[in-house]
């Protein structure tokens, strides 16, 4: 600790979180605790920007010294690469970045949704069959993950025609599957994923029916990366179903630990952050 009293001041560094819309991140709870465990002069802020306005708004980051790097999350983890200095082998197998770092003038991507996404499911065996459901910048990462735990059929279902086919163009042994097939599909799913915003403060919405959830075989794991609600309708079906059942919390706090590790140069308070994080989903903060 370095005697810092938390008043911010013109020495003040600045991390923060872009995305549009990112009024509901959890992400300033858990590092601005962290920031005042470490007794650091650096706050951690929402700054939402809208996808027309991704180019004005790294300029002007790059802009403000005292900015040490910044998360990425909807619509901007598949776009943000084409205004970063470089972009690390790891978001480049993504193809998508959520974690971007300063060097010297320089912004540097890279993705800790990987490691992330793999933290909760640390001991569990992997499964052999994986549907992920959307195929957006959060899908990329969960599929990098699956194939490097060693999963053997990844199959991702997607609304979009055109985008389906893009994202398998990306990793060539990935099944791409129409969602009007999902169904035919969920009986031998050991692994469900759930990356789209659908159910995100949404408490009575989810992507599939009560009657799809049952479709799942006994054992399958049901993994929603959405944290809020808490538990989002789907896990309240799957959880009826018997099964196993992940939301976004723990991938949210170990992607995040990395990126301040990355941040700052030091091991983040894992501990710290999760209580932060539990203690503000209870409202006692």
């Amino acid at each position: 600790m370095n005697g810092w009293t938390g008043q911010i001041d013109g020495g003040t560094e600045i991390l923060g979180v872009l995305g549009y819309p990112v009024r509901y991140s959890l992400s300033p709870v858990m590092h601005n605790a962290a920031l005042r465990h470490l007794g650091r002069n650096a706050a951690y802020v929402a700054l939402p920007v809208a996808a027309t306005d991704l180019a004005g708004a790294i300029a002007g980051l790059g802009a403000v010294e005292s900015v040490l790097g910044f998360n990425v999350t909807i619509p901007h983890k598949e776009r943000i690469a084409a205004f970063l200095t470089e972009v690390d082998p790891l978001a480049q197998s993504v193809g998508a970045v959520n974690t971007v770092g300063r060097r010297g003038r320089d912004w540097v991507g890279t993705n800790t949704d990987v490691a992330g996404f793999l933290a909760p499911l640390a001991g569990t065996l992997p499964p052999q069959t994986v549907t992920v459901l959307g195929c957006g910048g959060a899908a990329r990462a969960v599929v990098v993950a699956c194939q490097g735990w060693g999963c053997r059929q990844i199959r991702v279902v997607g609304r979009d025609h055109t985008k389906i086919l893009a994202f398998q163009q990306s990793f060539p042994g990935v099944q791409p599957i129409a969602w009007d097939a999902l169904e035919g599909i969920l009986p031998e799913t050991e692994l469900l994923v759930h990356t789209t915003p659908v159910g995100m403060a949404q408490p009575d919405a989810s992507p599939l029916t009560a009657a799809a959830v049952d479709l799942l075989p006994p054992g399958a794991i049901a993994y929603d990366l959405i944290y809020k609600p808490r538990p989002t309708l789907l896990l309240r079906l799957a959880a009826a179903r018997g099964l196993k059942t992940l939301d976004g919390l723990p991938m949210l706090l170990h992607q995040g630990a990395i990126a301040l590790e990355y941040w700052l140069g030091v091991p983040a308070p894992v501990e710290v952050m999760a209580q932060a994080l539990h203690a503000h989903l209870a409202g006692t903060c």
